[in-house]
């Protein structure tokens, strides 16, 4: 009987070792997560400066912007219903460029500004995010237009 008593005091500290280990690993993920947004969901629903966040969409012709020190770059980012102004400072990937998807991953400043810490332009000009899927960019109006 003793030791059928000391057996199911371990499995409980076990299963309590577990559920504690599973907590822990889900609240550092959740400090971890970025989640993504286009423009337009910037626009219309907010997100709160210095949250990390994916922002999506495509670079607008005419708005890279190189500044003095040389690393530090101004853009925007519009995926045809809101425009929302980026900058990074940092190398830039060779297939980032005007006319181009981008994902950046960053935060906001209290201005308003996407402060991007990394940009994902690792594809080609056929690569469109899933949420953009179905539409193509207007080169002369710079806004994001339902395939025919």
């Amino acid at each position: 009987m003793k030791a059928k008593h000391q057996r199911l005091i371990l499995a409980v500290v076990a299963l309590a070792a577990l559920i504690g280990a599973g907590l822990l690993a889900a609240s550092a993920l959740k400090d971890e997560a970025a989640y993504f947004y286009a423009p337009n969901d910037v626009k219309t629903k907010g997100v709160e400066p210095g949250k990390a966040i994916r922002l999506g969409g495509m670079v607008v012709k005419g708005s890279l912007k190189r500044a003095s020190d040389g690393v530090t770059i101004h853009f925007d980012v519009t995926d045809g219903k809101a425009i929302v102004p980026a900058s990074f400072k940092g190398i830039a990937p060779d297939l980032f460029r005007e006319g181009s998807g981008v994902v950046a991953e960053g935060a906001f400043d209290a201005g308003g500004t996407f402060q991007a810490t990394n940009l994902l332009a690792k594809h080609d000009e056929r690569y469109m995010p899933r949420e953009l899927e179905g539409m193509s960019y207007d080169e002369k109006t710079h806004k994001m237009k339902a395939d025919q």
